[in-house]
């Protein structure tokens, strides 16, 4: 019966092709197409087009409440959307089509402003540029300054550390700021530093757009401004939005920068945005050793060592001196307090956050006494990155773009925003880095490393380091055993007005905890520790009452669960315990 099935399912498919597939006289010839653009760069356009419908609803529903002109725009806007999705089918020759791009990438920027005036005021990353640019506009220090009052908006987050206190001092590198200081003197908003990097955004996309090749165009705009996350993070102010857009015409076919021993005057460009980009945010410095690496290999295929080194030496050196020129001011004001901003975010220790490994300790167990192998973990990976692109650049410098990020999924801050924010380069990459590229990059010859089961266990040895540390942080228990007795008040006893906490500290390392709780991914601000000691001894136990900020915090609804967390910064601990719903 099986058997018969199928014979008439076959003979079914056979009699649909024949009655759906046109007659070979009405097939269009190959002849009759070459005019018209190729098929995957309509579909590129159309893509790009669709993506401008995400997130704009909002946008108009917001803009119907509070800026009803706004909101006409935004409904033109959907017009235009519809027009473009038309002519991306219908037009025919290639410069028609390039004309529709460009009318994608228009509307793109007009939805994006738009949705820059309804929300510029930026969070944390945002007013700490803005109040930057402001001591930069009147002469004062920017680094070692803490600025408390500027955390007190509900707009503005606020980074805890694993010591129990917060970071209010700003901890990137200068360049955004400057850019806003200007803007700042004229305005006197604090929304100087979102409409610089919302602009920076913006600049940055059009200059993807004219640099990619024609069908690649509105996969750029999509990217960059369509699917709406990049534009959120330049309406919050991100550092980060400034050093992407410089970073774009670095990675435009970058294995052309000192094509035949000479620079010129785009690979000094190239230089100049690299270090401008370095001197924004420190995410490009996770980038400028994987680009360098990718550099001296293809290099040294041409010319060989000495020129590639020679051309590689000039290169960095333009790319160091223009990072120096941007924070050479501010090292002069205060060298202890700017290298200490400049290394923060590297040296802080953060409170845990983010959807990377981190979260087997942080969401799924009662924590970890070896949070710092995370840490271990992320540095080791990123090493060994480095070694496979220089061992394999032929195959891994196409994916240099993508490769810096996945260290971070190893880190204790493991946020998506530093997977997403460079995205654009990797679409830049794909787009202008074919593998031809880099048929004839350097390789280290290393005896007996032949065939591809030689390759893999070389590029498993590299990171096996990284995967150890990071099972030693997930494999390891919490320091603190902790039962909690939970006292309540309100209508049907749903706030916790304190929690009572009997812990004992399991190892061998007197530890310092600071207590908040937890519902969901974020923790709360720090609980006061109204009695218990300072520092729990080793193999030792204390009595802690702990009470929340405010007096009181409500207790979550029905199948939802608040925990209490307790956190050292060194060693960096995590110990987490359910507040149960009982008096």
């Amino acid at each position: 019966m099986e058997k018969l099935d199928m014979a008439a399912h076959t003979v079914d498919t056979g009699v649909w092709r024949r009655y759906t597939r046109p007659p070979a006289a009405d097939r269009p010839r190959a002849s009759d197409d070459a005019d018209n653009p190729q098929q995957w760069h309509r579909a590129m356009t159309l893509i790009g087009t669709i993506s401008l419908f995400i997130g704009t609803r909002s946008a108009w529903t917001q803009a119907m409440l509070s800026d009803p002109p706004v909101a006409a725009v935004i409904s033109v806007c959907y017009a235009g959307i519809l027009v473009c999705g038309v002519l991306a089918l219908a037009v025919r020759g290639r410069r028609a089509l390039v004309r529709v791009d460009a009318g994608v990438l228009v509307l793109a920027v007009v939805l994006v402003v738009c949705g820059y005036w309804l929300n510029h005021a930026g969070t944390d990353e945002g007013v700490l540029t803005a109040q930057a640019a402001d001591q930069i506009v009147h002469g004062r220090p920017v680094y070692g300054q803490p600025w408390p009052w500027l955390f007190g908006t509900s707009h503005s987050g606020l980074t805890k550390t694993m010591s129990g206190s917060a970071d209010y001092t700003y901890g990137y590198p200068p360049l955004t700021a400057l850019l806003a200081a200007p803007v700042h003197a004229l305005l006197h908003t604090s929304a100087a530093a979102t409409l610089v990097t919302t602009g920076a955004l913006i600049a940055g996309t059009v200059t993807l757009w004219l640099l990619l090749p024609a069908p690649w165009r509105s996969a750029a705009t999509a990217v960059c401004l369509g699917f709406g996350i990049l534009p959120g993070y330049a309406r919050s102010g991100y550092p980060a939005i400034v050093a992407l857009a410089l970073l774009i015409p670095v990675t435009v076919y970058w294995p052309t920068t000192g094509a035949g021993g000479r620079l010129g005057q785009s690979g000094v460009l190239r230089a100049v945005c690299l270090g401008a980009a370095c001197a924004t945010q420190q995410l490009a410095w996770f980038f400028a050793p994987f680009l360098l690496i990718g550099l001296y290999a293809v290099r040294r295929g041409e010319l060989g060592a000495r020129p590639a080194a020679a051309v590689l030496a000039r290169f960095a050196g333009v790319a160091a001196l223009t990072w120096a020129a941007i924070n050479a001011y501010f090292a002069t004001q205060g060298f202890s307090a700017w290298l200490h901003g400049l290394l923060l975010p590297l040296t802080q220790k953060a409170i845990l956050h983010g959807q990377g490994l981190m979260g087997i300790s942080y969401y799924f167990t009662d924590g970890s006494s070896r949070l710092d192998y995370y840490s271990y973990a992320s540095e080791l990976l990123l090493i060994g990155l480095l070694a496979a692109t220089l061992l394999f650049a032929r195959r891994l410098g196409t994916a240099l773009t993508v490769l810096p990020w996945l260290s971070f999924y190893l880190a204790t801050r493991s946020q998506d925003g530093y997977f997403l924010m460079m995205t654009p380069l990797w679409l830049a990459a794909a787009a202008t880095v074919p593998s031809s590229a880099l048929a004839h990059a350097w390789q280290p010859r290393i005896p007996r490393l032949t065939g591809r089961p030689a390759k893999a266990a070389v590029a498993m040895a590299l990171v096996t380091p990284a995967l150890l540390c990071a099972c030693v942080a997930a494999a390891s228990p919490p320091p603190l055993r902790m039962a909690l007795t939970t006292h309540l008040t309100g209508r049907s006893h749903r706030a916790v007005t304190s929690v009572t906490v009997r812990a004992a500290n399991t190892t061998g390392t007197a530890l310092t905890p600071h207590f908040a709780s937890r519902l969901g991914q974020g923790a709360s601000s720090w609980w006061t520790i109204a009695s218990g000691p300072a520092t729990l001894a080793p193999h030792s136990t204390a009595v802690y009452v702990v009470r929340p900020v405010g007096g009181h915090r409500a207790l979550p609804g029905a199948h939802r669960r608040m925990y209490l967390i307790a956190v050292t910064g060194t060693p960096m601990t995590i110990s987490t315990a359910p507040i149960e719903g009982t008096r």
